[in-house]
């Protein structure tokens, strides 16, 4: 990795995200992974003849709960 090449090495602060846009973008990856939780939670309810899978897909969504809860614990402090 070139360390020089790095956007912020400059220590410029013209990229710094304010609250605000912070606050928007961990909204949108809270709503992403709410939806794809939601979206393998689903699936797997409708697959019957993969154990493996349908087991995969739960734990992708409790995957996305935990994410889910961090981004809103996120939200909240801010």
């Amino acid at each position: 990795m070139n360390h020089n090449q790095d956007y912020d090495r400059d220590g410029a602060m013209d990229d710094v995200l304010n609250e605000k846009e912070l606050m928007s973008v961990l909204k949108e990856s809270f709503e992403t992974e709410n939806e794809l939780m939601r979206t393998y939670i689903h699936t797997a309810e409708r697959i019957h003849d993969n154990p493996v899978l349908k087991d995969r897909l739960r734990n992708f969504a409790e995957g996305n709960a935990k994410r889910t809860k961090q981004l809103q614990d996120e939200l909240n402090s801010l």
